[in-house]
C-alpha cells in the first residue's frame, strides 16, 4: 500500500511521534505502531481487509505517553469514536492526527453504517450505505410480550465472554458494572436476564457510534447491533443527538441544565 506508506513517512517527518495503523503478518491483520520511517513494518502495512477498535488503542497510548503526538488511520466509525471519546475527556484530539480511510463498497454494504467514511478521506473513495432496520422493524411489528420473549431467546445464548465490552471503543470504565457481583452474579451462564445486557445497553445510550464490532465479536451471534441502534434512534428522536457526528455538540446525557 504505497499511498499509506508515503503518508506514514510524511507524518513521521512532521512532528508525529508514531503512526497507528494495521499490518499483515503471516496471513493475519493486526495493529502496528510505527515510530521509525525506516521500520520494516512499513512494508507490511495494509489499509483494508480488517477492522480494529483503533480509537481505544489511541486512547491508551495517549494516557501512557502524555508528551507524545500520534497519527492514526481512521474509518468513519473510528473517527466517530475519537470525537465522542474527546467529549468524554478520554482523548486529547490536539495530540492526534487522523488519516481518513473510506470503506470499500463491499465493506460499506457488509457493515451498513450510516457514514462509512470519515470527514476527510486520504485513502479510498467515499461510498454511501444505509443501516439495516430489518430486525428492528420485525420486532416493532410484534406485541410487547413476544418482543420480550425474542430478546430473552437471544440473551439465553450469552456465554458472558465480555467480548462485546472488550472490543467496544466506547467502553473505558476502570470499574465495570458488568463485573459488579451485586448486579451480575459471578459464575452464572447465561447471565440472569435482563441485568447484564440492559446495563450495557443503557451505558451505550448516547455513546454508541454504530461500528458493529460488538456483534462481530459475539461468538454466539447475538444481534446486539440492532439493540444499540434502537437505543441510538431513541436518543436522536428524543434528544436530537447522534454520537460522534458533530465535535461541537454536547452529549445531552452527560450534563444537566
Amino acid at each position: 500500500m504505497s499511498d499509506l506508506k508515503a503518508i506514514i513517512k510524511e507524518k513521521l517527518g512532521n512532528g508525529i511521534d508514531a503512526f497507528l495503523c494495521l499490518k499483515s503478518e503471516e496471513g493475519s491483520v493486526m495493529p502496528v505502531l510505527i515510530a521509525d520511517e525506516n521500520s520494516p513494518d512499513l512494508e507490511k502495512v495494509v489499509a483494508g481487509d480488517c477492522r480494529y477498535p483503533l480509537a481505544g488503542i489511541i486512547a491508551a497510548l495517549l494516557r501512557e505517553y502524555p508528551s507524545k503526538r500520534f497519527a492514526v488511520m481512521v474509518r468513519g466509525c473510528d473517527e466517530r469514536a475519537l470525537i465522542e471519546l474527546c467529549k468524554l475527556e478520554q482523548v486529547d484530539l490536539e495530540r492526534v492526527v487522523m488519516v481518513g480511510l473510506a470503506c470499500t463498497p463491499e465493506e460499506a454494504r457488509a457493515c451498513g453504517c450510516a457514514r462509512p467514511y470519515p470527514r476527510e478521506v486520504a485513502l479510498g473513495e467515499k461510498v454511501e450505505a444505509s443501516p439495516s432496520r430489518e430486525v428492528i422493524e420485525k420486532l416493532e411489528s410484534l406485541p410487547e410480550k413476544e418482543r420480550l420473549e425474542w430478546w430473552k431467546g437471544q440473551f439465553r445464548r450469552c456465554v458472558k465472554c465480555y467480548g462485546c465490552r472488550n472490543i467496544c471503543p466506547m467502553c473505558f470504565c476502570k470499574d465495570c458494572a458488568l463485573e459488579d457481583p451485586h448486579l451480575v452474579e459471578p459464575g452464572v451462564i447465561p447471565p440472569e436476564f435482563p441485568a447484564f445486557h440492559v446495563i450495557r445497553a443503557l451505558d451505550m445510550a448516547g455513546r454508541c457510534i454504530d461500528c458493529g464490532l460488538c456483534e462481530e465479536a459475539c461468538p454466539v451471534g447475538i444481534l446486539l447491533r440492532s439493540l444499540y441502534r434502537k437505543m441510538q434512534e431513541i436518543v436522536e428522536q428524543k434528544l436530537g443527538y447522534l454520537p460522534g457526528v458533530n465535535p461541537q455538540d454536547r452529549n445531552p446525557l452527560t450534563f444537566l441544565d
